[in-house]
């Protein structure tokens, strides 16, 4: 990211190809760098750009997985999705080693090539037809980019009241100072490039362990693990385990769905494809657990702790009675909120905004777009908060029910990719061919969409009619797998 424009008088007039070591680097000539499809801020990266090895990798998911919305996974499990706390913690296990097929594989591409994911999506949808599923993603992470800024700024409002007391009378109007604040970091993080995000995580990742830990310590006292995890199930007694057990882990595949989409977003950055698949292994599946556990157990012991139960962590602990416990606690919750924000909701944006016009919005643009879009998405919470609109709708019940939502979206384009890249093109792109017109590539590949729009089409029909209910209500899993069986079959008559 953030790459320095070439001067195109010192390029050869065409472009070419050379393997170093297990990667495939572009040598850029003039004919490539004119081209309306490229620009040097999605163009493949240099081998010497590489760099994240696998506690890298392994930090970036750290970073991403302790924050606030996988602190709450867990109440969101037992109140929405009718699961026991046990329940509910074996499935964020279980789906997030699911996911983990989907985004190792996926990056496999990124870190061969060092092409970012809107640059995949142009082999399996077509130079042109890659900006649908790419602004598909890219919508997804504007929300949660509005909705983690948010988060970030209840932080902000709380550490400021701790500090100055006419801070702390401002009210929701601090909170939404404070979301302007945080977002001004995070757009700050983003544009200072691959390395800054590489540094941001390895740096968060130590402290966020340490605050999981020190919040054990400190609610343990209070709390008793094995009464909490033995908390029944909210489902009717005689009801069935498996639909309510289905319908949960397809929200919680969902949750980092958009990832497996764009982990070549990072990848590309990978030393070699070892890195990425054990970084990835390392850093997600225990992180998420843990996290989430530490969720249930706080929410649990909040009573106790501060006399009223509290199910996220920013104003459970701006509950404590001590400014300075709160002020450093508030801190590194910030920072544990930016390292996330930056990576998994504006990086994928800023990357697919670039795919629109790359001669026209380079990755500031970028970054820019993608802040704006966050901010107006979540005007109607930044209202609420000033006193402007009334509304009941919780962030809560918007995420429980936007996390099947988008997986059924998301699903049959994970699918596709994975088809597309190891079993239609044999692990072989034409790189150059995917940064220029009618080069060997379609502008609209059709297979792509067929695969595409019957499970979304099929998606439609059950939320629309309550026929194939199903379908819908494990979404990610239906979609990937008949996108991916359908783009095989329609690649191959191709």
């Amino acid at each position: 990211m953030a790459a320095a424009q070439t001067n195109t008088a010192d390029l050869p007039a065409t472009s070419s190809l050379r393997t170093v070591g297990e990667h495939v680097e572009l040598e850029l000539g003039q004919d490539l760098a004119a081209s309306p499809r490229y620009n040097d801020d999605i163009a493949p990266t240099k081998a010497a750009q590489r760099t994240w090895t696998r506690w890298h990798v392994a930090s970036l998911w750290v970073g991403m997985a302790i924050c606030v919305p996988t602190y709450t996974l867990g109440g969101v499990l037992t109140a929405y999705f009718g699961l026991s706390v046990s329940e509910a913690l074996w499935t964020i296990l279980v789906a997030n080693v699911i996911v983990l097929v989907p985004l190792t594989l996926n990056a496999f591409p990124g870190t061969r090539y060092g092409i970012p994911c809107p640059v995949v999506l142009r082999a399996s949808f077509g130079i042109i037809g890659s900006n649908v599923p790419s602004l598909v993603r890219a919508v997804v992470a504007c929300g949660w980019f509005g909705v983690q800024t948010l988060f970030g700024g209840i932080a902000i409002h709380l550490m400021l009241a701790a500090i100055f007391d006419g801070w702390a009378a401002l009210g929701g109007t601090g909170e939404v100072l404070g979301f302007f604040i945080f977002w001004l970091a995070n757009i700050t993080v983003v544009i200072r490039g691959s390395e800054s995000i590489k540094h941001l995580e390895a740096f968060a990742a130590p402290l966020l362990l340490l605050v999981a830990v020190g919040l054990i310590v400190w609610a343990l006292p209070k709390v008793s693990v094995s009464g909490v995890l033995s908390v029944p199930a909210t489902r009717p007694d005689d009801a069935p385990f498996a639909p309510y057990f289905m319908a949960a882990l397809t929200a919680m595949v969902g949750f980092w769905a958009t990832l497996s989409l764009n982990i070549p977003d990072f990848s590309r950055y990978a030393r070699s494809q070892r890195s990425q698949v054990i970084g990835q292994i390392i850093g997600l599946p225990l992180t998420m657990l843990l996290f989430a556990g530490l969720g249930v157990v706080l929410t649990a012991a909040s009573a106790d702790l501060v006399g009223e139960t509290i199910a996220d962590p920013i104003n459970l602990i701006g509950k404590i009675d001590s400014p300075f416990w709160v002020v450093l606690a508030m801190m590194i919750i910030i920072l544990a909120t930016i390292s996330t924000n930056t990576a998994a909701n504006i990086v994928s944006p800023t990357n697919v905004f670039q795919n629109l016009a790359p001669k026209h919005i380079n990755e500031v643009k970028g970054v820019l777009l993608t802040g704006v879009i966050g901010i107006l998405l979540m005007s109607w919470e930044l209202l609420k908060k000033m006193g402007w609109l009334d509304t009941d709708v919780s962030l809560e019940s918007l995420y429980s029910n936007w996390l099947i939502g988008y997986s059924s979206l998301l699903g049959p384009i994970a699918g596709i990719m994975v088809v597309d890249y190891f079993l239609v093109r044999d692990q072989s792109y034409d790189v150059l061919a995917l940064y220029q017109d009618n080069a060997g590539y379609p502008a609209w590949n059709v297979p792509g969409f067929v695969a595409f729009l019957v499970p979304v089409g099929l998606t439609l029909v059950a939320v629309t009619t309550g026929v194939l209910s199903w379908f819908y209500t494990y979404g990610w899993f239906t979609g990937s797998i008949l996108g991916g069986l359908i783009y095989y079959l329609a690649a191959r008559k191709q």
